[in-house]
């Protein structure tokens, strides 16, 4: 078999050449070895000690596995196909190698546990995963267990995961509640271990704050003659296109000192940022607008920062500076006053995006270059780079004074590109589509804008447009109807002239906006 998998790999890699030019073959050479090599390994419940085992990993074309139980047996397998061997009572490290397509290797050694008697001593571990509320990683022990099958209580008739001892399985729960996760433990015994643990799932509210969770109650605490809620946004576009927003009414006869407050779930972290962006719209210009932190046990254990607004009916960001703040005070509760001394006349209020940050403007769609605060770090990968620089051609759409400009040097991957990372994940306000001002040396080369989430690694989406103007500025739209929102895309990565290695051409960009 290992000389069928060799002769396979050979066609294929002959046939990849066959489809390129003589001037475009592929570089094998550069492609990684495999990763994330393992094997799920289950066991027969009759004492027959017979074991199946599927081997999987990245980049794999190819795997053999070692038995590792002193026989000369080993198995070739395709990605997805399987094997079953028969063992007898002990312990066997079981060795996976995968094979790349350019015959670069990677290999796992993996221990198997066969046993005719019930597992013993079962352990389950559930942790929280950081960033995301629904998230749980799950792992699991026992003494002579083979592996683990886990439900985890959120769905009708539910189909088990398999688990094998050492790993650990991340799972998202759809929403909040109170679940019945239940672990059971396998070997090659017809019996079987046990154990029920409860997952409380609670979308804990944090900063930042943005109003569109649809798990989030965002339960407002009022006085004065002041009520606030979520409503839709009134007046959606480039300064705020969120779909929804905070609404705060000073009623009619409502004291000077009326406001509204929200509970966090947990303190806010100051340490490291120590200033709160928020954005707000007005029905007036020029007011005293306080934001106020307070310990929930002890109010008044508290602080308050008093900013003036300068916009009447437009959405505008405000910076709230909490530096003299205690850093042991254990701040939960936010406060806000608008229009604070003056008693109320049924105006509403909005507010938006309550954002720990460090001052700086943040980094944040529309993305144009021209802030002289913002950190614009693109991070290069495959011979590529960007850096931002002045507009070398001011000229038609495009007359900003500055604007970013991707390089692949000579020699470059064809893949080559760069990211940057914006300071909150992309707030899409029931838009989906991204435009972005490009100018190109050549027509048809492909621009490929990849957005990814930084809180869910894996969770990703392109799109690829085409040029079609050289040397001119010109507009690309990049349709990403059907994107969830929710699923945090805060990465946006670009590539230029994708699919071929670099020349050295310089490609620039600009105004990356969300469009309609």
């Amino acid at each position: 078999m290992k000389t069928t998998f060799k002769i396979t790999l050979l066609f294929l890699v002959l046939a990849l050449w066959a489809c390129q030019k003589e001037d475009e073959l592929p570089n094998l050479e550069a492609v990684p070895a495999p990763t994330n090599i393992s094997a799920l390994m289950t066991i027969m419940p009759d004492n027959s000690g017979r074991v199946t085992i599927r081997p999987n990993g990245q980049g794999v074309t190819a795997f053999t596995v070692f038995f590792g139980d002193g026989t000369a047996d080993s198995a070739d397998l395709a990605p997805g196909e399987q094997v079953q061997h028969t063992y007898a009572e002990g312990v066997y490290p079981v060795r996976i190698v995968g094979m790349g397509i350019n015959g670069e290797t990677t290999e796992e050694t993996q221990t198997l546990t066969v046993a005719f008697i019930p597992p013993q001593n079962l352990q389950v571990s559930v942790v929280s995963v950081a960033g995301n509320p629904f998230a749980i990683d799950l792992s699991a022990s026992a003494e002579f267990a083979t592996f683990f099958e886990a439900y985890f209580g959120d769905v009708p008739d539910e189909t088990p995961t398999l688990l094998m001892p050492g790993q650990t399985l991340r799972h998202t729960y759809a929403a909040v509640g109170t679940y019945e996760l239940r672990v059971v433990a396998r070997s090659g015994s017809s019996g079987s271990t046990e154990a029920t643990t409860t997952v409380t799932i609670v979308d804990a509210l944090a900063l930042p704050i943005d109003f569109e969770s649809p798990t989030q109650g965002y339960a407002f605490g009022n006085f004065g003659g002041a009520a606030a809620s979520v409503v839709d946004n009134p007046a959606p576009g480039d300064a705020n296109p969120s779909a929804k927003v905070g609404q705060l009414i000073k009623q009619a006869g409502s004291e000077g000192w009326a406001g509204s407050f929200i509970d966090l779930g947990q303190p806010i972290d100051l340490s490291t940022l120590s200033k709160i962006a928020i954005k707000v719209r007005s029905p007036q210009a020029g007011i005293p607008i306080i934001m106020k932190l307070e310990n929930i046990a002890n109010p008044d254990i508290n602080i308050e920062v008093t900013v003036t607004n300068t916009l009447a009916n437009e959405w505008e960001e405000l910076l709230f500076d909490f530096d003299a703040a205690d850093p042991a005070a254990d701040y939960q509760r936010i406060v806000l006053f608008f229009n604070f001394g003056t008693s109320g006349d049924g105006s509403a209020y909005f507010f938006d995006d309550l954002a720990l940050t460090d001052g700086n403007d943040p980094v944040a769609l529309p993305l144009g270059f021209e802030s002289t605060t913002a950190n614009y770090a693109f991070t290069g990968f495959g011979g590529a780079g960007v850096e931002v620089i002045d507009n070398p051609d001011p000229a038609g759409i495009n007359t900003s004074a500055r604007v970013g400009q991707s390089i692949k040097g000579n020699g470059s991957e064809t893949w080559g590109g760069a990211f940057i990372d914006l300071t909150n994940p992309i707030n899409f306000g029931g838009r989906s589509k991204l435009r972005m001002k490009v100018w190109s040396p050549q027509v048809g080369a492909s621009v490929l804008l990849k957005l990814e989430s930084i809180l869910n690694p894996g969770t990703e989406i392109e799109i690829a447009v085409p040029t079609t103007v050289a040397n001119a500025w010109h507009e690309l739209e990049f349709n990403f109807t059907g994107i969830n929102g929710a699923d945090a895309y805060q990465r946006v990565v670009l590539f230029f002239d994708f699919g071929n290695g670099g020349n050295a051409q310089p490609y620039y960009f600009d105004d990356i906006i969300l469009a309609d």
